[in-house]
């Protein structure tokens, strides 16, 4: 009986996790990220994956990233990001640290 509880825990968790991340993609969708980013490839802007693999390991990554995706920024790509004054701060937090989880 254990193992089956253990087991319907790990899948519970496991679609928890899944939705997560399915919910944090739709948020990029519906705050226009996703016009100008991709997952895995070079838009306008670049690819999620690369976001996280240059600031992997940095400590003020998510405070950096997350002003730049409210305030906009430029320099570090080679082009600029506008402003998205349609993201709140709790919601930049979200697509950053999603942003930073892509492998």
């Amino acid at each position: 009986m254990k193992k089956i509880a253990l087991t319907l825990a790990l899948v519970v968790a496991a679609l928890a996790i899944s939705q997560s991340a399915l919910a944090n993609q739709k948020l990029a969708t519906e705050k226009n990220c996703m016009a100008c980013h991709a997952i895995d490839k070079k838009l306008l802007g670049p690819a999620y994956k690369d976001v996280a693999a240059k600031y992997a390991g940095q400590k003020d990554a998510l405070a950096k990233l997350t002003t730049k995706v409210m305030k906009g920024g430029g320099g570090v790509w080679g082009g600029f990001m506008p402003a998205n004054p349609q993201v709140t701060e709790a919601e930049a937090k979200t697509l950053v640290t999603w942003v930073l989880s892509q492998k």
